[in-house]
C-alpha cells in the first residue's frame, strides 16, 4: 500500500504500528503527515540494539522495524537508509553532548568528566557500537565526518570548556595549544576503555586526573 500526505489518522497510526489499516472514514486536510515521537523513539532504540547484537554492516531496516515492533513502513518515513539513520543517530549523541564540570579547580573538572565518560564507556551498548562505527568510519567517509563532529562537539567540547576555565583561573596558560591540550585530555582513558579494554584498577580515575592535570599545567 502507497501512503501520501492526505492519508487519515486512523491509516497512519495503523502504518506507524506495522499492521493491517482500518478503513478510512474521511479524508484529512492536505500536508505533511504526522510523525509519532513514541514511534520515532522505539526506532532509535532499536537501532542502538541491533547496532550492538549485529554491528553496522550486518545491520537491515527489516531487522530495526522487527525490533521496534513497527512496520518497515515506519522507518523509511524518517530515514531513506540505514546509513542516515546512523548518522542522525550520531548527531543526536554530539548534540546532547556531556555535562560540563564546573568544580572550581582544574583537577577536580577532569576527574568528574573522566567518571562521567568512564560510565558511559562502560555501558555494554557503548562499547560494542562505538568500535564497530569506528570501523565503518574507515571505509565510509559520511559515517567518519559524522563520527568526528560528534567528537567534536561532545568530549572535546566538554574538554575545551575544562582548559578555557582553568585558564582564566590561572590555572594553565592562555596560550597553550588546545589541540594538544584535548589530545591529553580524551587520549588516555579512550586508550584504556575502547582500544585496549581492560578493566580500570582502583583509584586510576583520580591519578589519571592528577597526571593530566600535571601536564596541562606544563604544556
Amino acid at each position: 500500500m502507497t501512503t501520501n500526505a492526505d492519508s487519515s489518522p486512523e491509516l497512519s497510526a495503523s502504518l506507524e504500528q506495522g499492521g493491517p489499516p482500518s478503513p478510512a472514514r474521511r479524508r484529512a486536510p492536505a500536508g505533511a503527515a504526522v510523525l509519532r515521537e513514541d514511534v520515532t523513539d522505539a526506532i532509535r532504540a532499536a537501532v542502538f540494539e541491533e547496532l550492538a547484537a549485529v554491528g553496522y554492516a550486518r545491520m537491515s531496516i527489516e531487522g530495526i522495524a522487527r525490533r521496534a515492533g513497527v512496520g518497515k513502513t515506519a522507518v523509511y518515513r524518517r530515514w531513506r537508509s540505514k546509513l542516515h539513520l546512523v548518522l542522525d543517530l550520531v548527531s543526536a549523541i554530539a548534540v546532547q553532548g556531556l555535562p560540563a564540570p564546573d568544580t572550581g579547580s582544574l583537577e577536580g573538572d577532569l576527574r568528574l568528566l573522566y567518571e562521567v565518560t568512564s560510565r558511559a564507556l562502560k555501558h555494554p551498548v557503548a562499547g560494542q557500537i562505538i568500535p564497530d562505527l569506528q570501523a565503518e568510519a574507515a571505509r565510509n567517509p559520511e559515517i567518519a565526518e559524522a563520527m568526528q563532529k560528534a567528537l567534536r562537539e561532545g568530549q572535546h567540547g566538554v574538554a575545551s570548556g575544562i582548559v578555557r576555565s582553568a585558564a582564566a583561573r590561572g590555572e594553565v596558560r592562555a596560550d597553550l595549544d588546545e589541540d594538544l591540550a584535548l589530545d591529553l585530555i580524551s587520549g588516555p582513558l579512550y586508550w584504556r576503555a575502547v582500544v585496549v579494554r581492560t578493566p580500570l584498577p582502583k583509584g586510576y580515575l583520580g591519578k589519571l586526573a592528577s597526571a593530566t592535570a600535571a601536564g596541562l599545567r606544563v604544556l
